[in-house]
């Protein structure tokens, strides 16, 4: 079955980082885009960042400045580095592919869960 598994999330204090991954079942250098999204309770789920097949990023404001996304063809994962974390980033981080009309591939996976708290 072609799925994402998320990792990497965890508790960290405001100011603070944590990198959290993405790893496809399957080769990622031909999916068009990889995008992350987070979805905190009681939420709606929220874009947050893309990166494309050619390594071309885009960000969600709220986290412009603060969030980097890379991937890893080799590997075939992506990785989405939080620096100077907030309160207001605390959610379950998910992953998945989206083609050229940036139309969501798969069923969303579990994520990863990341708190922000002091």
């Amino acid at each position: 079955q072609v799925q994402f598994v998320e990792s990497g999330g965890g508790l960290v204090q405001p100011g603070g980082s944590l990198r959290v991954s993405c790893a496809a079942s399957f080769v990622i250098s031909g999916i068009n885009a990889i995008l992350w999204y987070r979805q905190a309770p009681g939420k709606a789920r929220e874009y947050v960042a893309t990166i494309t097949r050619s390594g071309a990023t885009m960000y969600a404001d709220s986290v412009e400045g603060r969030f980097t996304v890379s991937r890893d063809d080799v590997k075939n994962t992506v990785t989405l580095q939080m620096n100077n974390l907030r309160p207001e980033d605390t959610a379950v981080y998910l992953c998945n592919a989206a083609d050229s009309d940036y139309v969501i591939q798969f069923p969303w996976g579990q994520g990863t869960q990341v708190t922000v708290s002091s």
